[in-house]
């Protein structure tokens, strides 16, 4: 069927671009604990703290969550409560996820499309972090660019949903 056919295609494209967004989350997460870390040694033992260590924090958790949720998305990890719909015939729960998956898709649309939006405000504004003075701009464009691979990963998963609701 040609709707089983397109959901694998976009299944192919998505995954690696997901997986490499994941590798860079994890490195940006490892390299945030060390940080971390090192900040809280160094403050409590020598007395002297990291400067800016709370701004690249800041920045490096806005990469870590915006690239995690289309991981996350995409295997399907999301916390999901299913005691009702678990009772329901297995087209009546694709119809579900899939009409969940669209309102998801439309509401990651949205906030990919304002993201870009303040992306290109925060870079008229010029707008910098307090301590060590880094543009805030490029951030919310990975802001941006993990909700609109989150909301591909959702595109993906809503037409495997929908193939399985059509299929007999």
């Amino acid at each position: 069927m040609w709707l089983v056919k397109l959901a694998d295609s976009v299944n192919r494209l998505v995954r690696p671009a997901v997986a490499v967004l994941h590798g860079a989350g994890v490195g940006v997460l490892a390299a945030m604990m060390v940080l971390t870390a090192s900040d809280v040694t160094l403050r409590y033992v020598f007395n002297r703290p990291i400067v800016g260590s709370f701004d690249l924090t800041e920045y490096m958790m806005a990469v870590v969550v915006s690239f995690g949720l289309a991981y996350c998305a995409f295997f399907k990890g999301h916390v999901s409560v299913d005691i009702i719909v678990s009772l329901l015939p297995r087209r009546a729960q694709a119809v579900i996820d899939g009409t969940t998956g669209l309102l998801g898709i439309f509401l990651f649309a949205l906030i990919t499309w304002q993201s870009w939006v303040y992306m290109k405000l925060l870079f008229a504004s010029g707008l910098e972090s307090t301590v060590l003075l880094i543009p805030r701009y490029p951030f919310a464009g990975l802001i941006c660019l993990g909700s609109a691979f989150l909301t591909l990963a959702l595109i993906s998963n809503f037409l495997e949903f929908l193939s399985r609701a059509v299929q007999k």
